[in-house]
């Protein structure tokens, strides 16, 4: 009777202990909030430029990084947990916490990499006038917070827009978000606009 009843209590035990909460994991190279706000002082203001010309092919991106390894394979073994990866190097399961919405996902097909800075908005901010190279590093950029995987309708829903028009829907995020977004722009020496700056400061203030 003594053991049904302990093996009674372990299994009542067990069942109450709650399964643990994946976090977002955090592309590299995330500033401080003291050195944001001193990059984002230092960016050039200006009005966007045309879209004229812009096309994504000029942004040569999902590049082998190493093997049969492309960029979108890496940061999806980067930011998942538990990933695993064919012989081709897709992945064939994990589990992935879009950090814009705190979304869980266990398959690879549900993810986009979102480039935080979208290349449009590049464009328009001064990659224009970029060669080809300089493109291809900023679309597959692996050292900055540039790239991150997320829940691909949301991604989709960002679009090009900058902070002055969309934000993640998660407001504990948007001092992370602002934070990427100007580390980049201030790694390429883009321009923001003074909408863009002004959402970038209030975001910052969360923090």
């Amino acid at each position: 009777m003594k053991y049904i009843l302990l093996a009674l209590t372990s299994a009542i035990l067990t069942s109450a202990v709650p399964a643990p909460v994946l976090a977002p994991r955090a592309p590299p190279n995330i500033p401080s909030t003291a050195t944001a706000k001193t990059q984002l002082a230092g960016l050039t203001v200006a009005a966007q430029g045309p879209q004229d010309g812009y096309s994504r092919d000029l942004f040569p991106h999902w590049i082998t990084q190493s093997g049969a390894c492309n960029t979108r394979e890496v940061v999806l073994k980067r930011d998942g947990t538990n990933v695993v990866q064919d012989s081709s190097c897709a992945a064939t399961s994990g589990t992935w916490v879009s950090p814009y919405d705190g979304a869980t996902w266990t398959a690879a097909s549900d993810v986009d990499i979102d480039h935080m800075v979208p290349l449009s908005n590049a464009w328009k901010s001064g990659a224009a006038s970029w060669t080809t190279a300089r493109r291809q590093a900023f679309a597959n950029d692996l050292t900055n917070p540039q790239l991150l995987a997320v829940t691909d309708n949301v991604n989709q829903a960002k679009g090009d827009k900058g902070p002055e028009a969309w934000k993640p829907s998660l407001t504990s995020y948007h001092c992370t978000y602002a934070k990427m977004w100007v580390k980049v722009k201030s790694t390429y020496s883009l321009t923001i606009t003074s909408a863009e700056k002004s959402a970038l400061t209030t975001m910052l203030n969360t923090c």
